[in-house]
Formats: structure tokens, C-alpha cells, sequence
């Protein structure tokens, strides 16, 4: 019994603790203010502006060349399917590519190699529903590089720590160390942090970058800014900005714009008679979408207009026609893709009956 009421009493004292109470109550009533705001997850800050980037610039998309993807689906659930790709006439693919790809709900694995002996990997993690951790490494060249990421994804923020290359076996820390957030002030605006360090070689001192971003949301748009003051090894500030927006559900249109502004010769700023030079580039984009196919063209201030056609001929063939015009230099690129998928028989008639879902993987 004495022992029952002596234990008792320490409970009893941190429930009546006035402080302890008064953090309680200000962290509950903090949440459910937070709560009654209805933010939604912003994104996250590396792809702050993923609308224009990811769907409707070319930037990632354009090839030159002749280019051929060949698909071979192993199984639904677990995901796991082999492919191959041929490419000609194109100085930023490889000729030969062997890629394989393996996943489920909670892991991701993803295995490349070239014709000249390149390895690359990925592998994905999900610890839980907010939680996931990537990790990278590339061979090319006689060198490597090694990522590490996690990725926590809350209702209404991102937040991300990533560390490249990072090394202690010289007698201290070096590599690349990357940490950001975005987190939504409003239902239409978010505000974004990430702050960079790295250490090259023992011998250089440390660098510390901060960058700043915005986010906001409209009815049918989306814009975004990022500002970097400090670029690394003292190479100025930068400045970019994008819009996007859907004219019709199947018309979206987006531009983007970028500043750099790097000390000139002599000094930097004004110092020393050096003053600023200053860089632009500024591009508009728009896409379509038709019932078969996808349509994306592009032009930027340097005077190239670039366009995109994706074409579904069949269920498992897509053919690409890409093309190019530099007014400026007086050049033209063209490339030409095709994409064929083989799924067996038994897979095709499990995809069409819909008895088997492929599994939501952790990208």
C-alpha cells in the first residue's frame, strides 16, 4: 500500500504542474487552430515548382536522335519488369541501356547499366505513410556517388534531409549536406526553406547556402519563386520564377523565368570598378492533350522553339517525334522514338480483368 500511494504522488505532481499544464494546453490549442485552417501538403521544396518543370517544359523530355525502349513486364504485384533501350545520333544518351526495376507498397528498387560499363541504383523505403528513405549511387567514369534522403511528408509540410558523398575517414566531415521545408501558411500559400553544406576537400573551408521559396496556389493556376543569395565559391545570386496554368482539362500553359546576377572582373558588386553581370533565361510552354496522344511545344528568349508529340498507336506501342529549331545558331535537332511494351498473356488478361493492382510504390 505505501508503496501504491508513493508512486502515485509523482503522477499526480506532473498532472497538477501548473508549467507542465500550461505547454499541454498551448500545444493542444495550437494544433487545433492548425487544424482548422484545412492546409493541404504543399509538395515538397526540391520540386517547388514540379507543375511547370515536370508537365508541360521540354526540358526534360527533348532527344535528338533515334531512340528505341523495349519493356518486358515480369509481374504485376510485386512490380518487377526488364527493359532495354537503343539510342543513335544523340550525344547525351548512351547507345546502350539495361534497366531493371523491382517494387512493392514499402519498397522501391531500381538497377541501370550502359554500353561503356556505367552502374547506377536506387532504392526507396517507406518506414510509414509520411516516412520514406532514398538512397542513390552512381559509377562513371572511375567515380562514384552515394545520396542518402528522407523524405517526411505531413499533412500540411515537407521536409527533407539529404546528405551527398558524406565522408569522415580524413579527420573530418565532408560531402554535401542538404536540408529543406515547405510548409503552407494558408490554404493558397506556402513558404519554403533550405539551407546547404558542404566541404569539397579537408582543405577548403566549409560552405553554408540558404535559398528562400513561395508557393502560391489559385483556383487554376500555381505560381512559385526561389531566391539564393549566395551561390557557391562566391558566384553571385540567382533568382527564379514560374506560372502555370490549366486553361481546360486538357490545355495547361506555364513560363518561366531566371536571374543570375555574378560578380564581374575585378571584384565583386561595385567593389573595385568590377560592378554585376547579369544572366536571363525565360521560357514559355504549353501542352495538349488529345485522346491518343500529348502535344508539347516550347520557345525561350535564346530564340529556340522546341515540340513534342506523343502518340499511343497501340495499347503497348508509343511512338515520340521530337524537333528543334535554334533561329539564332542556325540549327535543327530531330529525333524520332519508339516504346513497345511486352506483357505476356497472362499479364494482359489479368490488366484488363483488373484482378491484380500494382502496388502504390514509395518514390
Amino acid at each position: 500500500m505505501a508503496d501504491d500511494k508513493f508512486s502515485s504522488v509523482p503522477a499526480a505532481h506532473v498532472h497538477e504542474n501548473p508549467l507542465l499544464s500550461t505547454i499541454r494546453t498551448t500545444y493542444k490549442s495550437f494544433w487545433e487552430r492548425r487544424e482548422s485552417l484545412g492546409l493541404s501538403n504543399p509538395g515538397s521544396y526540391e520540386n517547388i515548382n514540379r507543375e511547370f518543370s515536370r508537365d508541360v517544359s521540354l526540358t526534360n523530355f527533348m532527344f535528338a536522335g533515334l531512340r528505341a525502349e523495349w519493356t518486358k513486364p515480369i509481374s504485376h504485384s510485386p512490380f518487377f519488369q526488364l527493359s532495354h533501350q537503343l539510342s543513335m545520333g544523340a550525344q547525351t544518351m548512351s547507345p546502350y541501356t539495361f534497366s531493371a526495376l523491382y517494387g512493392t507498397s514499402n519498397v522501391f528498387l531500381q538497377g541501370t547499366m550502359e554500353n561503356d560499363g556505367s552502374l547506377s541504383a536506387r532504392s526507396n523505403y517507406r518506414w510509414s505513410d509520411s516516412l520514406v528513405t532514398k538512397t542513390g549511387a552512381q559509377i562513371q567514369s572511375g567515380q562514384g556517388v552515394l545520396s542518402i534522403e528522407n523524405d517526411y511528408t505531413g499533412t500540411d509540410f515537407t521536409a527533407s534531409l539529404k546528405a551527398m558523398n558524406p565522408s569522415i575517414i580524413e579527420g573530418g566531415i565532408k560531402g554535401v549536406f542538404i536540408a529543406n521545408c515547405l510548409q503552407s501558411i494558408t490554404p493558397s500559400l506556402a513558404l519554403g526553406l533550405e539551407a546547404v553544406w558542404q566541404r569539397i576537400a579537408m582543405n577548403t573551408s566549409p560552405e553554408v547556402l540558404l535559398s528562400y521559396g513561395a508557393k502560391y496556389r489559385g483556383s487554376d493556376w500555381i505560381a512559385s519563386l526561389q531566391i539564393q543569395p549566395d551561390m557557391p565559391q562566391g558566384q553571385g545570386s540567382s533568382v527564379n520564377s514560374s506560372y502555370w496554368r490549366k486553361l481546360t482539362d486538357k490545355v495547361s500553359v506555364g513560363a518561366d523565368l531566371s536571374l543570375e546576377f555574378t560578380p564581374g572582373m575585378g571584384g565583386q558588386g561595385n567593389l573595385m570598378g568590377g560592378g554585376w553581370e547579369k544572366k536571363g533565361a525565360a521560357s514559355a510552354a504549353a501542352k495538349y492533350e488529345f485522346r491518343a496522344s500529348t502535344f508539347r511545344a516550347q520557345v525561350d528568349n535564346k530564340g529556340r522553339l522546341s515540340c513534342l508529340l506523343e502518340k499511343t498507336i497501340l495499347p503497348a506501342i508509343r511512338v515520340t517525334f521530337a524537333g528543334e529549331m535554334d533561329h539564332l545558331k542556325q540549327q535543327a535537332k530531330v529525333g524520332f522514338g519508339v516504346s513497345v511494351e511486352a506483357m505476356s498473356e497472362e499479364l494482359m488478361e489479368q490488366a484488363e480483368k483488373g484482378g491484380v493492382q500494382a502496388p502504390s510504390l514509395p518514390f
